[in-house]
C-alpha cells in the first residue's frame, strides 16, 4: 500500500527517502544489531500475546516488524508504518526472505494516517515517533487506532550528552567543521522527545492513560573499530554535518582520525566499540 507523504511531516519525508534514508540503508543491518536490546527492553513492556494486532510505527528496515509479528503468532497480526519508500522496499525484501505472512507494510505518516479506529490491541515504535512535527497530534491519532485498553510502548533518545553513542563522533570533530545552527528544544529529530516530562505531558494530552517514562541505561555498538568509525562518518550528528558542509576529502581524513582516536578509549577487551546510550522506555494505555 502506498501513499504521498505530504503535510506537516514531509520534509522529514524528503530526508528519509533521499540522504538520511540512504545512509541508514547502508548501514541497517549492524544499527539494528546495536539498538536490539534497546528496542526489547520497550517491547517487553507492550504486553504481546499471541492473536494480538500491533501497529509499528517508524518501522524503517522492518528488524521489529519481524519480531512483533512472530511474538503475535499464531493469530495475529502487524501493520507496519514508515514515510520511507526506501526503507521498505529494503523491509520488503526481507520479509520475503523470512516466509512472515501475517506481516504488512504501508508507507505512511502515522501523524495524519486514517488508521482504522480500534483496530490494534498495541502500538509500538523503536526509535521511530521522534520526529513529527506535532506529537501531540501523532500519538492522538496513534490512540484512536488502539483499542481502549491497548498498549502503547516506544523507546527514544535522552539529552544529546547522556548519549556518547550518537554524540562522542561529532564532539571529536566539531572543531574541524564550519558552525551548525544552534538546535531548537524540541525540533523533530533523534532528540525530539528527550524531555521525560514534557513526554509524559504529550501522552497524557492524546488521550492516554497510565503513562511510564522510565529511564534506561546500557553501553552498545558491537562493532570493531574501523566499522564503527565508518559509521559515524555516515550517520548521526556528524553524518549530517559532513553531509551539510560538503566536506572535501582532506577534510574527512582528518575527522575520521578525530573519530578513531576519541572512539579508541571505548574498544572493550573483545575488540569492538561500545558507547553509553540513554533512553526512555515509554508505556501507556489507551
Amino acid at each position: 500500500m502506498t501513499e504521498s507523504i505530504e503535510g506537516p511531516n514531509a520534509a522529514q519525508a524528503e530526508g528519509w527517502n533521499n540522504a538520511v534514508g540512504a545512509s541508514w540503508a547502508g548501514f541497517h543491518e549492524q544499527i539494528d544489531r546495536q539498538i536490539a536490546p534497546l528496542g526489547r527492553a520497550a517491547m517487553a513492556t507492550a504486553g504481546l500475546k499471541p492473536g494480538m494486532a500491533v501497529l509499528d510505527v517508524g518501522c524503517g528496515c522492518g528488524e521489529t516488524s519481524f519480531e512483533l509479528a512472530r511474538a503475535v503468532v499464531p493469530g495475529g497480526r502487524v501493520l507496519a508504518a514508515d514515510i520511507s519508500e526506501l526503507l521498505l522496499g529494503i523491509a520488503h525484501e526481507q520479509a520475503r526472505a523470512a516466509h512472515l505472512t501475517n506481516l504488512e507494510f504501508m508507507r505512511a505518516d502515522a501523524q495524519a494516517h486514517a488508521f482504522p479506529a480500534g483496530a490494534f490491541d498495541a502500538a509500538f515504535s523503536r526509535f521511530g515517533v521522534m520526529f513529527f512535527e506535532d506529537p501531540t497530534a501523532a500519538f492522538a491519532n496513534i490512540r484512536r487506532a488502539i483499542k481502549p485498553g491497548g498498549r502503547l510502548a516506544f523507546v527514544c533518545w535522552r539529552a544529546p550528552q547522556e548519549n556518547p553513542y550518537l554524540t562522542a563522533a561529532m564532539v571529536a570533530a566539531r572543531d574541524m567543521l564550519p558552525p551548525g545552527p544552534p538546535p531548537v528544544p524540541h525540533a523533530p529529530g533523534p532528540f525530539g522527545l528527550a524531555d521525560g516530562e514534557r513526554t509524559r505531558k504529550i501522552i497524557q494530552d492524546a488521550g492516554f492513560s497510565d503513562v511510564a517514562v522510565e529511564a534506561l541505561d546500557q553501553d552498545i555498538g558491537g562493532e570493531d573499530l574501523e566499522a564503527s568509525v565508518a559509521q559515524a562518518l555516515r550517520m548521526g550528528p556528524l553524518g549530517s554535518a559532513l553531509r551539510e558542509s560538503d566536506a572535501d576529502e582532506a577534510t574527512r581524513a582528518r575527522v575520521a582520525a578525530a573519530v578513531r582516536e576519541a572512539y579508541r578509549v571505548h574498544v572493550n577487551a573483545a575488540g569492538v566499540v561500545r558507547l553509553p546510550a540513554a533512553v526512555w522506555i515509554v508505556s501507556a494505555r489507551a
